[in-house]
């Protein structure tokens, strides 16, 4: 019958509920599914209401093995791991595995931009939407930021643009790819999932390998990681630099961000704005300005839509604002500066923060460790930092512990390092040692799970803290 949704009448096994697995559990039953949704944990810990799902099963608790009883269709939700037993026999059985992101490409009638990388992406996915809606188009901003997206599918027209983040997690089950796919760059990250560098960049590497000869993809230039997908690219490459002129994409020339090739609207070099116009702090900051300008510009060449101009370029890089949670001035309190960046999960991340600053660092780090190397991070933030507080419980998952035998091994006197069993003690001791003019900096380099629910979770936490002081 003509209308039907693929799903319509399938059995659908939603594998976990966060985020990801509440958007499908509504609306998959919309288009026909049979759903059953199953997680680990119990309809308390998961503060489940059943009224608000109706139609839909739940087998909660564990995975028992009848869970993929009849199923044609099995969705994974980000944060569970592909290794499940239970998954592994549903590959086995040939059942198709697929999330959220892949089903709303499927499906989508508007041209989807996608953005990943091991680092910036949230900010440059936020920036992207910013010039699009500048433009005057209507943009829906989603997918590992903020809304997954599958439920808004009914309201999106096709004349309307979508903008979606997308991480690895999502990318590693993916066969679609947007028209427009940019990988900002590639460094270790997330190995205590993937396990191996080579599976975590096969993951990322999913956004450009099932594009068309039509489509677009943008890479990092300066970085290595993301240079080296270049012979994967299926359709038309640009690039952003802050170090090369680009023949196509947007670079850095002194002071100036400009656009060129492709990437401009008459296919010459324009000058986008001066650096000191970016609100943001920190070179890698300018590299995801130069990413959104290359992104923008290039919408003519995969999406039968005119690029985007320099002036509305510069004038959504003006008005935009740091996104929560990513190097974000909490307080200013007896000339001290407090700076939320929950969202640094990795050494990488870290590195960025501690590069941005010239002023004395207080700095806060801890949270679980993704088993990722630490010592150039913490050789770094001992020359950049006059005091670092390491926070969190002991334990071979966590970063204190880690970084605590690092410091032991340097010789790193107790006057350079306290030791905190949580954030709130973390953030106390900072206020004891803190002069003025320095910048209490929350750079964790570790995940939040040892604690928090996300790293949004430790940000607010944090904000809370500083606010009573």
């Amino acid at each position: 019958m003509a209308g039907l949704d693929a799903l319509a009448g399938k059995r659908v096994v939603v594998f976990g509920f966060g985020r990801q697995g509440r958007a499908l559990a509504r609306w998959l039953p919309t288009v026909g599914a049979q759903v059953t949704v199953t997680d680990s944990r119990s309809a308390k810990e998961l503060n489940l209401r059943r009224r608000e799902f109706p139609g839909v099963r739940f087998i909660l608790g564990g995975h028992p093995a009848e869970v993929l009883d009849g199923a044609r269709c099995v969705c994974v939700s980000g944060g569970v791991p592909l290794d499940l037993p239970v998954l592994e026999r549903a590959r086995k059985q040939g059942i198709a595995l697929s999330n959220d992101a892949q089903l709303f490409l499927e499906r989508c009638p508007a041209p989807v931009i996608g953005i990943t990388g091991s680092a910036g992406k949230t900010t440059t996915t936020a920036l992207v939407a910013q010039i699009v809606e500048c433009a005057g188009y209507k943009v829906w901003l989603g997918g590992n930021i903020g809304n997954p997206l599958i439920s808004d599918l009914p309201k999106i027209d096709a004349n309307d643009i979508v903008v979606m983040e997308l991480s690895s997690f999502q990318l590693e089950l993916m066969s679609a790819s947007p028209r427009v796919a940019a990988l900002l760059n590639l460094t270790p990250n997330h190995l205590d999932r993937h396990g191996t560098l080579e599976r975590y960049v096969a993951a990322k590497a999913n956004i450009l390998l099932h594009q068309r000869a039509t489509d677009v993809a943008v890479l990092g230039w300066d970085d290595s990681g993301s240079r080296a997908l270049e012979p994967i690219v299926q359709g038309e490459l640009l690039a952003f630099s802050r170090y090369e002129m680009v023949a196509d994409g947007a670079f850095m020339l002194g002071s100036r961000l400009l656009v060129a090739g492709s990437a401009s609207y008459d296919a010459n070099p324009h000058v986008v704005c001066e650096r000191d116009e970016i609100g943001l702090r920190g070179d890698h900051n300018v590299a995801n300005v130069l990413a959104a300008c290359a992104i923008t510009g290039a919408m003519g060449l995969a999406i039968d839509r005119p690029g985007v101009g320099p002036a509305v370029m510069r004038e959504a890089i003006r008005a935009f604002k740091p996104v929560e949670h990513r190097m974000e001035t909490v307080r200013s309190l007896a000339s001290v500066t407090w700076v939320n960046d929950s969202i640094a999960t990795a050494p990488e991340r870290l590195l960025a923060a501690l590069a941005s600053y010239d002023e004395p660092l207080v700095l806060l780090i801890g949270g679980a460790d993704k088993d990722l190397p630490w010592a150039t991070a913490i050789q770094i933030a001992l020359r950049k930092a006059r005091h670092i507080v390491v926070f969190g419980e002991d334990g071979d998952k966590q970063v204190a512990t880690k970084v605590m035998k690092l410091l032991s091994k340097m010789r790193v006197g107790a006057d350079r390092v306290s030791r905190a069993q949580s954030l709130a003690e973390a953030v106390n001791r900072a206020a004891e040692v803190a002069q003025a003019g320095d910048v209490v900096l929350l750079s964790p380099g570790g995940t939040s799970y040892d604690a928090y629910a996300d790293f949004a979770e430790r940000g607010e936490h944090f904000r809370q803290l500083v606010s009573k002081l």
